[in-house]
């Protein structure tokens, strides 16, 4: 007696299935390029070397990304979604609308400090032009990233209004503040990496010293208090 043939899989289950496969494939490629930057930093980080660190070619990555611009923000999107978490528990501290703006920042410094990596990624991300962006990055990507940059800016600005509402904040728009905040704790991050400050120390003449963990830390909450409570700010 013939054996009977196998049953047909029916087409919307091969097509889960292979959709599945296809995720599984996307978010390996993703945790080797986290764990590249993690390591190596994002400038050494190249497409052959995340494929050889899942044992792919490389062309294969080419079939699930548009290119390394994506790959960065979905990475990105990864810090982002662990940043997040970190700022939502500063966030729900008791405290004064002062007091939690300080535990969020210092969260967000202490973040960046302890992953370089993310700093590089998020910088790389944001000197592209919008419009280049659109056209690297596939339009899935990109509301990945949006929706994870807002996640963090959120909780930024309910804290940053609910101070406005307290009346200990001056802000007319909460939302631009904790975005202006976003881009330059990044540049001050960025400064704390190098570790580097430059001065004249005489006429002319140039000297550099030493900026720790600490410094950059307090100048970020420091900034982000005075300009919530409009203190430096210009007369209308």
């Amino acid at each position: 007696m013939s054996a009977s043939p196998p049953p047909e899989v029916p087409r919307d289950r091969r097509s889960s299935n292979a959709a599945a496969r296809r995720r599984l494939r996307e978010q390996e490629i993703i945790d080797a390029t986290r764990r590249l930057f993690d390591e190596r930093g994002v400038r050494d980080a190249q497409i052959e070397d995340i494929a050889n660190a899942v044992g792919i070619n490389r062309a294969i990555v080419y079939r699930h990304f548009t290119g390394k611009e994506e790959l960065f923000a979905l990475t990105l999107v990864q810090y982002l979604d662990e940043l997040r978490e970190l700022l939502v528990a500063a966030a729900q501290e008791e405290g004064s609308p002062q007091a939690r703006l300080r535990g969020i920042v210092e969260a967000f410094v202490d973040y960046g400090l302890d992953h370089p990596a993310f700093v590089d990624c998020a910088q790389a991300i944001m000197r592209r032009q919008g419009h280049d962006l659109l056209t690297e990055v596939s339009e899935s990507a990109m509301f990945r990233l949006g929706r994870a940059m807002t996640g963090c800016l959120v909780v930024l600005t309910q804290v940053i209004q609910q101070g406005v509402e307290s009346g200990e904040f001056q802000v007319e728009d909460p939302n631009l503040l904790a975005n202006m905040l976003y881009a330059s704790g990044l540049g001050t991050l960025q400064l704390g990496r190098v570790g580097i400050l430059v001065s004249e120390t005489a006429p002319g003449i140039p000297g550099i010293s030493r900026i720790t963990a600490e410094q950059v830390r307090e100048h970020v909450v420091m900034s982000a208090l005075g300009n919530a409570m409009g203190i430096g700010r210009l007369p209308a």
